[in-house]
Order: structure tokens, then sequence, then C-alpha cells
């Protein structure tokens, strides 16, 4: 459901964009019009046309998949799906480290006070 859902997001953004860029600007005659009514200088104040509707149904599903996908995938992360902390490693007193699978062992030096050694002050 997921990936279909990213889909229909990504259709719905790019006829978005295609419906924005293909509509005139409201100021399109603008330079036209400072002589003539000024009812057309801003647009009319008639219905809206059809690629306005469009345009609205278009950012409201855009809006309304980018709030599902984000919902969606905060609760993916809180659902489990985070890996497990790794186990503790354990140092035995020889002073090697050895893994939980007991295969590798990595020297780790030895502070003065386990060597034994005096410390110059």
């Amino acid at each position: 459901m997921l990936v279909l859902l990213k889909i229909l997001h990504i259709i719905v953004a790019v006829s978005l964009i295609m419906i924005v860029l293909f509509q005139t600007g409201k100021g399109a005659e603008m330079g036209a019009a400072f002589g003539g009514s000024s009812q057309t200088l801003f647009g009319g104040g008639g219905p809206a046309g059809f690629m306005a509707k469009l345009t609205t149904g278009a950012a409201v599903g855009f809006m309304l998949t980018s709030l599902t996908l984000a919902y969606l995938s905060s609760t993916h992360v809180t659902a489990g799906k985070v890996p497990a902390a790794p186990a503790p490693i354990q140092v035995p007193a020889g002073g090697e480290e050895t893994a939980p699978d007991g295969e590798t062992s990595v020297p780790v030096p030895l502070t003065a006070d386990e060597q034994g050694g005096d410390q110059e002050q």
C-alpha cells in the first residue's frame, strides 16, 4: 500500500506542476488594462474556471497524500522496525577483548595500575 501511495503522490505532484504551468496569470492582460475596465485588471469577479478548480483539486490531493505519507512513515519507524542494540562485549581478566561469538579477540592495552608498574609524578 505504501508503494501505491508513493506512486499516486508522484502522479499528483507532476500533474499539479503541469496544471499550474498551463494556466495564464491573472495579470496577463494588465499592461493593456490600464486604459480599460478596472474589473478586468485583477480578474473578474465571476465563477472560477475549470483550470482553477482542477488546480484546487490537485492541491488538495497533494496535501492529503503528503500528510498520509508522513503519518505512515512516522508509525512505520515506531512500530518496532528499529534494530535492536548490539550485545555488550565481554572483557576477560587477561586483557583481551572477545566478541560475543568467541571467534575474534582483540588485544586491549592495560592501564598502569593493571600492569603493576610504578607511576612517576
